[in-house]
């Protein structure tokens, strides 16, 4: 029988405890940007810069494709050559994506901005000057995740939210209202794109190897699609459909459920590349209980802290006016964190699926996430049914991808032996 304390069970262990600690800083830090936010722009104005923030979120489908197809692939390549082949002809086509989406948004933010009712189509232009660094920061990142450098992977996500927050403070504080919170995170994504350095390994004489698959590129597009739609749609649905001083108490009790799913996104990160490069079947699986157990209980926890203290979240974080303007905003914070709890465990099934092989789990989450804008836009008589709505959905995603699990037992047991 394998042995149980294995390379691969130590390595996802360990990456799983230096990425934990290390969201758990950079949590704090993203979340300071928003109480200060909104602690200094109001309810109102805080929606715009919600919903701003959000319109980056959304585009951090292609971030993230980038990172989780360059992990995957230098962590499949054993040789230094074919890692370095691999990670810069990927950068080559992130850098590409980059101007297009800049040009894109920048051409187009009068009508976007027009779309999401904000003031002006100067926060479109600033955000766009971010994403011509945003998508390489993404293959400098599955850099870090796919040689295992999971500190300075932690590193580089902290430095941005630090400078993020450091500059909002800043520019907020000199007049420059939501405008200056939307350049702070411009800014940020620039400053973690050359900090840190540590990327030697890959900087090597390019090899023949293990190509980036460009199936495999549009499998994580598909997959990331889905995850930041069902993440961050409903903010701006909310936006549409509910007064300014409500939109910017949902975004808040949002953000909140944010920082639980940021959390737990870094433990799966740490067991994506080692999944992905362990050959046996039994031995993969036995390393996704680790983050399974994590991810549970870091949701347990947060959801027991929210139930008992939400008022001391709302009012003493937020402030008074975030409370008032939503007399049910404790129980709706409490919910939303079931909600993104549900999610988190089943993200990292998705994930362990997609570093194993070609999933179709991740069109599972598109439709899902699909589902999630459809039933929002039937039933959003109040708050609470916009965050039930998700609750359900989530529920049924979870279920979908654990059934495949059940389906494999005798193999996997017979592998292990």
């Amino acid at each position: 029988m394998a042995s149980l304390r294995s390379p691969a069970r130590a390595g996802v262990f360990t990456g799983s405890i230096v990425m934990l600690l290390g969201s758990g800083f950079v949590s704090l830090a993203n979340f300071g940007y928003n109480i200060a936010v909104a602690r200094m722009l109001g309810a109102g104005d805080f929606s715009h810069a919600a919903a701003a923030v959000t319109l980056l979120m959304l585009a951090s489908c292609i971030n993230l494709s980038f990172q989780l197809v360059a992990a995957k692939f230098i962590a499949r390549n054993e040789i230094p050559g074919a890692k370095a082949a691999v990670y810069h002809a990927l950068k080559r086509r992130a850098w590409r994506i980059g101007i297009y989406l800049c040009g894109a948004l920048t051409l187009f933010s009068g009508p976007i901005s027009d779309y999401l009712r904000l003031p002006s189509p100067s926060f479109i232009i600033i955000l766009a000057l971010g994403m011509l660094f945003y998508v390489p920061l993404g293959v400098k990142r599955g850099g870090f995740q796919g040689t295992r450098q999971f500190s300075r992977l932690s590193s580089s996500l902290t430095l941005e939210a630090v400078v993020k927050l450091g500059f909002a403070v800043v520019l907020v504080q000199l007049g420059f209202g939501v405008l200056g919170a939307v350049a702070a995170i411009s800014i940020s994504v620039l400053v973690a794109y050359f900090m840190p350095g540590g990327e030697d390994e890959l900087r090597v004489r390019p090899e023949p190897g293990i190509p980036a698959s460009f199936r495999e590129g549009m499998q994580a597009m598909i997959f990331f699609v889905g995850q930041v739609i069902i993440n961050n749609v409903d903010i701006i649905m909310v936006k549409h459909y509910f007064p300014p001083h409500e939109a910017g108490v949902y975004a808040a009790i949002a953000l909140v459920g944010r920082l639980l799913y940021f959390a737990t996104w870094m433990v799966t990160s740490a067991m994506f590349p080692i999944s992905a490069g362990t050959k046996e079947e039994a031995e993969s699986r036995r390393t996704l209980a680790v983050p399974l157990i994590f991810v549970v209980a870091i949701s347990s926890l947060f959801v027991l802290v929210l139930w008992l203290f939400p008022n001391l979240v709302l009012n003493t974080i937020f402030g008074h006016q975030f409370h008032t303007a939503a007399p049910d905003a404790p129980a709706l914070l409490t919910m939303n964190a079931i909600a993104m709890g549900i999610y988190a465990a089943a993200v990292v099934l998705i994930s362990y699926e997609m570093s194993r092989r070609l999933a179709n789990t991740g069109w599972l989450q598109l439709l899902i996430s699909g589902l999630v804008v459809l039933g929002i836009s039937i039933y959003h008589q109040s708050l609470m049914s916009v965050i039930v709505v998700q609750q359900v959905l989530r529920l049924a995603l979870l279920v979908a991808v654990v059934l495949p699990f059940f389906r494999r037992p005798v193999r996997v047991a017979e592998e292990a032996l």
